[in-house]
C-alpha cells in the first residue's frame, strides 16, 4: 500500500502549496517515505563496518548494497565524518518562467526542488547557500547550516523572478571566483544557450575543486512535443515566433532534444559532473536520489 505522503513527489500535487517551506518539507518527507521501495541499489565500495540506520542519520551513509541484499537500511561508519557544503546556484533567466500546461513553470518546478535539497542538507547538518544569477550574480547567501538560515533562503526562493536574459558561462566563472573552500554545487537551470561555453565553464568550476550537480530541468512539453496542427512557437527570451507543422517538426525536435541531451551527459560524465536530465511533469524523487547517489560516490 502506498504511502500518502508519496503524493508530495508529483509536481501536480505540489502546485496546490504554495509555501515554500511546507513544498519542501511534504517533498523531502514523501520522498523518504519511499526509500523502502528505492530501485538504487549495488555500490562496490566495501566499508569495515555497519550499523542500523535510526531515525536522524545522515541518508547519504546509507549502505545500498547491504540494503540490497538484506532489505534492511545499514549506515556505513567513517573514522571521521565531515559536513559537506552546498550551494544552491539558481538560473534566473526568461525562459525558466515557460510552461505549457500552466502548471508549474521551469522555475517553480527548480526552486520547488533547490527547497527540497535546502531542507535536507539542514537535516543533515549541511550548511547550504543561496546564488541566484541571470546575466550575472543577483542574489547571494552564503552557507550555513541553522533552520533560521533556511527560513531566510526559502525566504529570497520564493520572491526570486526568472525575467532576464542570462548569461550562464560568465555567472559561472563569477560563482568560481565566489566560493573559496570545496564545495558542492547544485546548479538549477535549462541550458538553453551554447553548450560549449557553459561546459567551459563548469569545467573550470570543476578543475578548482568543487563537486558539480547538474539539474538539467525542461518544460514537460519541450521535453516531449505533445503539439499538434500548425503552431507558433516563441522564444521567451529574444521572442522570436516559428511557426512550424507539429507533425513534421516532431521527430526533427526530438532528435534535437535528445542530442542536446546526450552532448551534456557524455561531456560531464567525463569531466567527473553529476548530470541529471528533469522534466516539470516528472516527480522529485529522481532529482533527490541523484543528489545522494552524487554524494556517496563522493563519500
Amino acid at each position: 500500500m502506498a504511502n500518502p505522503a508519496e503524493k508530495f513527489l508529483k509536481p501536480e500535487v505540489i502546485r496546490n502549496v504554495s509555501r515554500l517551506d511546507l513544498r519542501a518539507k511534504f517533498i523531502v518527507e514523501g520522498f523518504l517515505s519511499g526509500l523502502h521501495a528505492s530501485p538504487f541499489h549495488g555500490f562496490s565500495v566495501e566499508f569495515s563496518e555497519h550499523r542500523k540506520y535510526t531515525p536522524g542519520d545522515n541518508i547519504s551513509d546509507i549502505d545500498w548494497s547491504v540494503f540490497a541484499k538484506t532489505d534492511r537500511f545499514y549506515v556505513k561508519r567513517f573514522q571521521a565524518e565531515t559536513n559537506l557544503t552546498g550551494y544552491l546556484l539558481m538560473d534566473l533567466s526568461a525562459s525558466m518562467g515557460y510552461t505549457y500546461r500552466q502548471e508549474l513553470t521551469k522555475f517553480e518546478y527548480a526552486i520547488s526542488l533547490a527547497a527540497a535539497l535546502g531542507y535536507l542538507m539542514v537535516q543533515q547538518q549541511d550548511p547550504v547557500g543561496l546564488i541566484a544569477f541571470d546575466e550575472k550574480v543577483r542574489e547571494s547567501l552564503p552557507p550555513k547550516s541553522r533552520r533560521t538560515h533556511l527560513a531566510n533562503i526559502l525566504s529570497v526562493l520564493a520572491r526570486l523572478q526568472p525575467t532576464g536574459l542570462t548569461d550562464i558561462p560568465a555567472s559561472i566563472r563569477q560563482v568560481s571566483r565566489m566560493i573559496r573552500h570545496r564545495s558542492l554545487v547544485m546548479l538549477f537551470t535549462d541550458l538553453l544557450a551554447d553548450a560549449e561555453p557553459i561546459l567551459k565553464a563548469i569545467h573550470r568550476l570543476r578543475h578548482s575543486g568543487h563537486e558539480v550537480i547538474v539539474f538539467h530541468i525542461l518544460d514537460e512539453a519541450e521535453a516531449d512535443f505533445p503539439f499538434q496542427g500548425i503552431v507558433e512557437l516563441e522564444d521567451p527570451e529574444t521572442g522570436e515566433i516559428l511557426t512550424v507543422d507539429a507533425l513534421g517538426a516532431r521527430a526533427d525536435y526530438l532528435e534535437s532534444v535528445n542530442a542536446f541531451r546526450d552532448q551534456y551527459k557524455r561531456d560531464l560524465f567525463r569531466a567527473r559532473v553529476d548530470y541529471v536530465p528533469l522534466h516539470t511533469g516528472m516527480p522529485f524523487d529522481k532529482a533527490l536520489m541523484g543528489y545522494l547517489l552524487s554524494r556517496q560516490r563522493k563519500g
